[in-house]
């Protein structure tokens, strides 16, 4: 398989997106960020291209309708790999990412996977949340076995942990008010992969393209339990900022999902997400129980302490 060099990206300024535009920049790859033109597919006059909402470094940016296989192709050709990391409200697009790329030649689409990936362990109602995903990858696992010179690959980074602490105090730690919620004995362990360690995993990819080439491979930044990480932001806060803890139960946690669920109201998706990371003795979120078991190594992402993650967590309030 012939050497990566030149990549585009869909998704650049978004969570995941931006820290992976930036670590193949800094990684010398030639990139292409691909956006849809402002306003959709049924602007007259997109206005020119902009660069402020990018990382910087980027070769260019063009714009193409996501749902427009043709121009897509356009704007493919030449590259040697595409990067999917959509938003939720376009993911649906991702199928015409995957026809286009192999219609331009690209050698390598990593798809928009970062997550728990097939989780066996799911609930069965996040089995369904993933679903829409999955057409995609089949999509392009089907393209690439009628196509040896396509070629995808998955990246399964389980808990985005440092953006995730931030963003979402309902994962037991409000970060700006220096509160904890401990569920249930708080020794569960799960796996993560910081934003650090997600922008590198996509870049082992298209180092070692032979070596991940058609699979999903299990990226983790650190293996850690709420107790762990507890005790991390206490360590990386000031005398002044006393951290204030509570306790809850999982099976609440995961009832309260549930009824959600049934009822047709918000919120039951991330409470459920909740509840699998926590849930005692079934190791629900571990991507890899050893660094060994995963591709960290063969990737580049470094192993990462609690307190390391804690105080990323911190800076990004």
């Amino acid at each position: 398989m012939s050497s990566i060099r030149k990549v585009a990206v869909f998704g650049a300024s978004g969570n995941f997106g931006a820290p992976i535009t930036a670590a193949l920049i800094q990684a010398g790859f030639e990139v292409t960020i691909v956006t849809r033109p402002a306003g959709g597919s049924s602007s007259s006059s997109p206005p020119k291209p902009t660069r402020s909402n990018f990382p910087a470094g980027a070769g260019s940016v063009v714009q193409a309708d996501y749902g427009d296989v043709a121009k897509l192709t356009s704007a493919l050709a030449g590259h040697d790999a595409a990067v999917s990391v959509l938003g939720p409200g376009a993911i649906a697009h991702e199928v015409s990412l995957v026809d286009a790329a192999e219609a331009a030649g690209v050698q390598r689409f990593v798809v928009n996977e970062f997550g728990w990936g097939g989780n066996p362990r799911s609930y069965p109602e996040m089995v369904e949340v993933g679903a829409r995903r999955h057409v995609a990858w089949d999509h392009a696992r089907a393209k690439a076995e009628a196509n040896p010179a396509f070629t995808w690959t998955g990246v399964t980074i389980g808990n985005p942990i440092d953006w995730a602490l931030r963003r979402f105090p309902r994962m037991g730690f409000n970060v700006a008010e220096r509160t904890a919620v401990i569920y249930d004995s708080g020794t569960e362990h799960f796996t993560g992969t910081t934003l650090e360690g997600i922008g590198q995993a996509v870049v082992g990819v298209l180092r070692h393209p032979a070596e991940t080439a058609n699979r999903s491979v299990k990226a983790r930044s650190i293996k850690t339990c709420q107790n762990e990480l507890l005790e991390a932001f206490r360590s990386e806060s000031t005398a002044e900022h006393h951290w204030t803890v509570t306790h809850e139960k999982v099976a609440d946690l995961l009832e309260g999902g549930r009824q959600k669920h049934q009822a047709g109201t918000g919120g039951w998706i991330l409470d459920l997400l909740i509840a699998q990371l926590y849930e005692e003795g079934l190791a629900r979120c571990v991507v890899a129980s050893n660094r060994e078991d995963s591709d960290a190594d063969l990737l580049g992402i470094r192993e990462e302490t609690a307190r390391e993650v804690a105080a990323k967590a911190l800076s990004l309030v």
